[in-house]
């Protein structure tokens, strides 16, 4: 976590402190960190000097959808097409040919290139 929160320009406790766990995660995100609901909950009981495995109940369910928010407000500045940032959204990773938006062009320069 350290490395993801250094590559998002978050270099010390206290920025994230200051930035909160739901901004500082957003940045993690932006920087290229795979969303990974456990590491969330995990910072946020952390800043609180809690037990990362802490969270249950009504809180646990208040932190999912914190974490959907971030999620998907990332998500909608991603390019790519809705289908490909939605499997990606539930972990499936797609390979730059494997995008609806850029198979198009991918097979037009393989078809131009094998002629």
């Amino acid at each position: 976590m350290a490395d993801a929160l250094q590559a998002a320009g978050i270099s010390t406790a206290e920025e994230l402190r200051d930035l909160g766990p739901d901004k500082a995660y957003a940045a993690m995100i932006g920087a290229g960190t795979r969303p990974h609901f456990i590491g969330y909950y995990a910072m946020v009981m952390g800043l609180q000097g809690r037990p990362w495995n802490d969270c249950q109940g009504a809180e646990k369910d208040n932190l999912r959808k914190r974490f959907d928010t971030i999620v998907a407000a990332r998500a909608s500045r991603r390019p790519g097409s809705a289908l490909a940032r939605a499997l990606d959204e539930v972990g499936v990773m797609l390979g730059e040919t494997d995008d609806p938006a850029r198979q198009n062009s991918t097979r037009s320069s393989s078809k131009s290139s094998s002629t």
